[in-house]
């Protein structure tokens, strides 16, 4: 199977998916905590007339029962030495399945294990271990990949690159969405489109999640972003309870009435998830038998992205900054810090830009005394917790560059390739190889170009060799190639006459490094000032330039708004409201503070700004230091870090933060206490606080959730005892009589296994009448907590605090 074959076949209309695989076991009696995969194996019969039906209801491809057969997850069953015979039978089932009716999709998804800098796992072991499951279901005979039910873009980025150092055969990635629109890491669908398409994803979707009807606005999302087909696999509905047991509760007429209505959206590929049987795959094939796929119709095709936010790029449109203060050549403060090993500075400097208004920001981290591989992979991860704006990857080590586009969870610009031999053939098929964006700097090994032609002569020839790997010119920024107007009077004309080709003639974006112009020059931001606004109504999109000049980025907002260019008039008043125009002229003095800070007093200092920005690195030796310097243990906890993490919680709730942040911030702050505890205990004043016994229930496990509201329920103050994951309901009643717990936490992640809560209150409600229960996790919801009277529900760890606060004064 090739991608153009599977285009072809999209041609003729939509293509039909399977349905649910988890949901019709239980039901043919697999019971809770087994290994599903072992569990097909010991029934194979089950499997294969689960899937002959999916294929006779008009399956074009059927996903094999590999969901969860990497070795991580396999590990918790004592299976981790038998992935490659675990895939390669199951592979071989849903071929016998499938016949010649229908495809075999290879299907992967999460290790259960967080990939770092949230958790512990390393990037390159991930691969490896996605590496391991792909060669096996390759062997086994998969026509295709599927990568599913991603919570994480970076896990699902690590996927796709596992598999296409294996193979050339099609990749599907398809992420589930929460009520807000976000995975569970805070990616929006647009931003998983335009990473997942550049890295080489061959269809781009949406699964689990929910209902069709609520996945219809994911997928017009998508599909305004995609240059590839939409994949849409909703639920049966919503999770209910009847008679103790999970039910989706809509039938199959229903459900395919929303097929159309998918495809209208722009999905080309459709399916079902949860609580789907063959019926509802028969009736969606006939509801949509006629329809066509709309083809890939990308507004927006010029974007770069961090994990969390995309940043359209557009020639012609409103003028971008790319930051470009992360560099430590002449920041002697930067570059000491560096040295040290810290990024501190690193993470003030980002602070500030995204303060000021860059739309990017340049990193640059290329001094003397660093690994620079090593130190631009930690910044990367630092930065992709602190900041939401995309990175620019400022380096010109080919090495350094692959290490930090392959780890960088979003679709990176890079900085810079040139026609000088080195360069391009180093740097491009980086570029082609992991979808970045790069600028194209008009220079060759003879040096600056002597001539506009000779310029335009390497502007077209490394985009040529940019087409031969398969790089499209909406990837490419061209850079105007900026000299001195000190040494070369003619500076700034030969620039704006590269900006205009490139943009009238090419159309192509274009940046500068807009202080080059004024090297040597007095009064150096009268003399950038003016080139900005003439490069701007030549056609620049972008400059690397310092955001904090107010001068400049008032006469950015101004000349946008004196083109006409749509939104330029509100942007420019709200963006220019703050300014002091009587300082306009040097460079404004910023603080440093994140957005986080703003229109809030907080407490300043290091121990406060280390757990709100999730410095697990530091945070240790800062609390030592304030030790040293006469802080109170009790002073440090109670006015730094509590209201450090309770900021955290309220940046959490508003979006600003996401579980990432959170994780990262809740990491500091436990690392901070562990150091203080000791003290306290010595001092006598360490609080009595409420024992809380925490657990994800019998036959579930997972536990990144519940791990991280045990995490901020320590952090608070809780004395918390995690049982665990895969916990039945005696286990956690004893544990709550042992340690005299004041209340229980559950959590749940799959419809399957959330009865087990009842059990628990149950046993709750006989044996320890007094002790408060609160549920949590991705199934649950206030009326099902309501329906088996839990005491409490929380949607998230900042909200579980809040809760457990509230159960227990």
């Amino acid at each position: 199977m090739t991608r153009q074959e599977l285009y072809e076949r999209l041609k003729k209309g939509p293509v039909i998916l399977d349905g649910a695989t988890g949901s019709n076991l239980v039901k043919a009696g697999m019971p809770a905590g087994v290994c599903p995969e072992l569990w097909i194996l010991d029934h194979p019969d089950v499997m294969l007339s689960l899937q002959k039906a999916y294929v006779e209801a008009g399956t074009d491809i059927l996903y094999a029962p590999t969901f969860s057969g990497n070795r991580i997850k396999l590990a918790e069953y004592g299976a981790q030495d038998r992935v490659g015979s675990i895939n390669e039978s199951l592979v071989k089932l849903a071929r016998k399945a499938a016949g010649d009716k229908a495809l075999v999709a290879g299907d992967l998804t999460m290790t259960g294990q967080a990939l770092e800098p949230v958790g512990s796992l390393a990037l390159e072991d991930l691969i490896t271990v996605y590496k391991e499951q792909v060669e096996a279901l390759l062997r086994g005979g998969a026509d295709l990949f599927v990568v599913e039910t991603m919570m994480s873009l970076a896990e699902t980025r690590a996927a796709v690159i596992a598999i296409r150092e294996c193979c050339d055969l099609p990749v599907i990635a398809s992420l589930t969405f929460g009520d807000d629109g976000r995975t569970l890491y805070g990616t929006d669908p647009a931003t998983a489109v335009v990473v997942l398409q550049s890295l080489g994803a061959d269809v781009i979707g949406v699964n689990c999640s929910t209902g069709p009807e609520q996945m219809i606005p994911v997928i017009r999302k998508m599909k305004e972003y995609a240059d590839v087909p939409v994949l849409a696999k909703p639920n049966a509905g919503l999770p209910i309870l009847v008679d103790e047991k999970t039910v989706y509760p809509m039938e199959p007429e229903e459900f395919a009435s929303y097929g159309p209505a998918m495809v209208e959206a722009g999905a080309g590929l459709i399916g079902g998830c949860c609580g789907t049987t063959p019926a509802h795959i028969a009736m969606l094939k006939n509801a949509v038998k006629d329809l066509e796929v709309l083809p890939p119709d990308n507004r927006h095709p010029c974007v770069v992205s961090s994990e969390r936010a995309a940043q359209e790029i557009v020639p012609g449109g409103p003028f971008l900054v790319i930051g470009e203060r992360i560099n430590p050549t002449g920041k002697a403060k930067l570059a000491a810090d560096l040295k040290a090993g810290s990024l501190a500075v690193t993470e003030e400097l980002a602070a500030s830009q995204e303060e000021a208004g860059a739309h990017i920001l340049d990193v640059n981290l290329g001094t003397g005394g660093i690994d620079e591989k090593e130190m631009m992979c930690k910044a990367i991860d630092r930065l992709s917790m602190t900041t939401s704006l995309p990175l620019c990857i400022d380096t010109s080590s080919a090495q350094v560059m692959e290490a930090a586009l392959r780890r960088y969870p979003g679709r990176a610009l890079m900085n810079s390739i040139s026609l000088e031999k080195e360069k391009i053939e180093k740097m491009l098929p980086l570029a082609a190889k992991y979808g970045a964006m790069f600028i194209l700097l008009p220079l060759s090994d003879r040096g600056l170009p002597a001539s506009l032609e000779e310029k335009k002569e390497i502007i077209r020839e490394i985009m040529a060799k940019a087409e031969e790997l398969g790089i499209d010119r909406k990837s490419i920024v061209v850079d105007g190639l900026v000299t001195t107007a000190g040494a070369n009077p003619r500076a700034a004309v030969e620039t704006i006459e590269t900006i205009r080709y490139c943009s009238r003639d090419l159309g192509l974006a274009t940046v500068v490094g807009l202080s080059n112009i004024s090297f040597g020059l007095p009064h150096r931001p009268f003399v950038n000032g003016a080139f900005a606004s003439m490069a701007i109504s030549a056609g620049l999109t972008m400059a690397i330039a310092n955001p904090d000049n107010q001068l400049l980025m008032g006469l950015s907002f101004a000349s946008d708004l004196l083109l006409n260019k749509p939104g330029a008039d509100t942007n420019y008043i709200e963006r220019t409201a703050g300014m002091d125009t009587s300082a306009a002229v040097g460079t404004a003095a910023r603080a440093g503070k994140g957005p986080e800070s703003a229109g809030k007093e907080t407490p300043v200092s290091p121990a406060y700004e280390a757990v709100l920005k999730g410095n697990r690195d530091e945070i240790t030796g800062i609390v030592e230091d304030l030790i040293k310097q006469g802080k109170e243990p009790g002073e440090i906890i109670n006015k730094m870090l509590i209201p450090a993490i309770d900021e955290v919680g309220r940046l959490f709730e508003e979006q600003k933060y996401f579980l990432p942040q959170l994780i990262a911030s809740a990491s500091a702050m436990e690392k901070g206490l562990s150091y203080l505890e000791p003290l306290l205990a010595a001092e006598g004043s360490r609080k009595d606080m409420p024992v809380i016994v925490i657990a994800t229930v019998e036959g579930d496990i997972h536990d990144i959730g519940k791990n991280l509201v045990a995490l901020m329920l320590r952090n608070n103050g809780y004395e918390v005892i995690d049982l665990g994951k895969d916990v039945p309901a005696r286990e956690i009643i004893d544990a709550a009589k042992t340690h005299h717990a004041s209340a229980i936490a559950l959590s749940a992640l799959m419809t399957t296994t959330m009865i087990r809560m009842k059990d628990t209150i149950k046993l709750r409600d006989e044996e320890l009448p007094d002790v408060k229960v609160m549920i949590g996790g991705a199934v649950i919801t206030q009326d099902y907590a309501d329906e088996i009277h839990a005491d409490g529900y929380s949607a998230d760890a900042a909200g579980a605090v809040r809760l457990a606060s509230r159960l227990l004064s």
